[in-house]
């Protein structure tokens, strides 16, 4: 287990972040698997960041493109969707890590500007210039593995010899070379990215061996809320996914993970904390 004291570093927006730091998911996106749309509209997307801040969240993630398969969604309309919000929020909300969830280097140049302190590069660096664009706005970079596929694809048979030690091998070298270009080591964040390239299977092996991505001294991202992992081991659907969330943020904290990207911020923040009192 990871105690404050002996921790990585981890600074964002002039904020040294401490053990746990929780990731509020703010959808900018019409079709959501999880809140279908619900925070799509401008007025409501920027009223979420608000409730998710009042909740306790350290990081508000914004993302303008669903993850899954579904209707194309080019730069300008992804541009479109976040860019406004990343500026109000930045306006609304000065002390708090605006992280912005997106794989183009186009869109990270544009929120950047905006006020934006952390690039979330959920598909593993599918552009390689948005290393770059973090290391020139001096933003932080979430560093994921999604097993090569291209952004907004489902696996199909995916194999791995040892699927956790490709996620560190994946991660670690794509971390590495972000600081080689420039971006700061305290600022540099890695994510197994649950779910994303991986099977249930997959996802649940990486959960048990969290440790060794947290052993590599880089601090760990967990993104798990809701996913199809849980929802297929427990045989629940999406708004049934709850407890399980929970419980898998509860074994990722107690394993070292540092940042928790999360629908329900308040529940996180009461789970972290049962956490941190039990390890005390």
């Amino acid at each position: 287990m990871t105690s404050t004291d002996d921790a990585p570093p981890l600074r964002l927006n002039g904020r040294a972040l401490g053990r746990f730091s929780i990731m509020a998911v703010i959808n900018r996106t019409p079709d959501s698997f999880y809140d279908r749309g619900a925070t799509f509209g401008f007025d409501a997307a920027v009223a979420a960041v608000d409730r998710a801040v009042a909740a306790g969240a350290d990081i508000v993630d914004i993302g303008g493109v669903k993850a899954g398969p579904g209707e194309e969604v080019g730069v300008a309309e992804e541009l479109r969707r976040v860019v406004d919000v990343v500026a109000a929020v930045r306006d609304r909300h000065p002390g708090v890590v605006i992280s912005v969830d997106t794989w183009r280097a186009e869109v990270g140049r544009a929120v950047a500007e905006a006020g934006a302190d952390l690039l979330n590069d959920t598909w593993g660096g599918p552009d390689p210039e948005l290393a770059a664009v973090a290391a020139e706005y001096g933003t932080g970079l979430v560093c994921a593995h999604a097993g090569a596929l291209a952004p907004r694809t489902r696996p199909h048979r995916i194999g791995y010899a040892d699927v956790v030690a490709d996620v560190v091998a994946h991660v670690t070298a794509q971390a590495e070379r972000a600081v080689a270009l420039g971006v700061r080591r305290e600022a540099v964040l890695i994510d197994p990215a649950h779910d994303f390239g991986k099977n249930t299977r997959h996802s649940l092996e990486i959960t048990r061996r969290l440790g060794e991505l947290t052993a590599t001294g880089w601090p760990v991202l967990v993104a798990v809320s809701n996913k199809d992992f849980i929802g297929e081991t427990l045989g629940q659907p999406v708004e049934r996914r709850g407890v399980g969330t929970l419980a898998v943020l509860g074994v990722s904290a107690l394993l070292g993970a540092r940042v928790f990207r999360v629908h329900d911020a308040a529940g996180a923040r009461r789970a972290l904390a049962a956490v941190a009192a039990i390890t005390a």
